[in-house]
C-alpha cells in the first residue's frame, strides 16, 4: 500500500466519523483508529501498525498507561488459563492480602487445557495486593500478586 492511499484512506475515517477502519491487501494489512474513542483496556495489540502515527494529526488523542502496581515483587502468571484462589469452591483461600508466604508455597491454581496447575510464589514476604478476581481469564505474563 503506498502513502497516497493510506493517507485518503486516514482522511475518509476523519470525515466519516468512524472510530476505527481496518483493511486487508493480500498480505498487508493496516488498522487506522481515528483516536476518538478511548481505550478501556492496558494491554494495546502489537502486530497491526497504527498508520495515523505516520502522518501527524491534531486531534489524536494521548493514551497512558498506568502501572497499578506501585512497589513490591510482582508474582506474573506462568501461563494462560483460568485464575482460581482456592482448589475448589468450598475450600479456604490459599493466600489473602496481609498473609505471609515462603518461597515455593502455593499462592494459586491456573486451569489450562482441564489440567489444574498450583502456581508456587517465586519470593518470601507479605501478600500487599492480589491483581486478579477469582474465575478470571488470565493471560502469559499477566501480574497476579504483589509480595513485599
Amino acid at each position: 500500500m503506498d502513502l497516497r492511499k493510506l493517507k485518503k484512506l486516514i482522511d475518509l475515517v476523519q470525515e466519516s466519523g468512524i472510530e476505527e477502519l481496518e483493511i486487508t491487501e493480500g498480505e498487508e494489512r493496516v488498522r487506522i483508529n481515528s483516536g476518538k474513542s478511548a481505550l478501556t483496556s492496558s494491554h494495546v495489540p502489537q502486530p497491526v501498525a497504527h498508520v495515523a502515527a505516520l502522518i501527524p494529526q491534531p486531534e489524536r488523542a494521548a493514551v497512558v498507561v498506568v502501572d497499578p502496581v506501585d512497589e513490591g515483587f510482582v508474582m506474573k502468571s506462568p501461563m494462560v488459563g483460568t485464575f482460581y484462589r482456592a482448589s475448589n469452591p468450598a475450600s479456604a483461600a490459599f493466600v489473602e492480602v496481609g498473609q505471609t508466604v515462603s518461597e515455593g508455597e502455593t499462592l494459586c491454581i491456573v486451569e489450562a487445557m482441564k489440567l489444574l496447575n498450583e502456581i508456587e510464589s517465586e519470593k518470601s514476604g507479605v501478600i500487599k495486593k492480589i491483581l486478579v478476581e477469582n474465575g478470571q481469564p488470565i493471560e502469559y505474563g499477566q501480574p497476579l500478586f504483589v509480595i513485599v
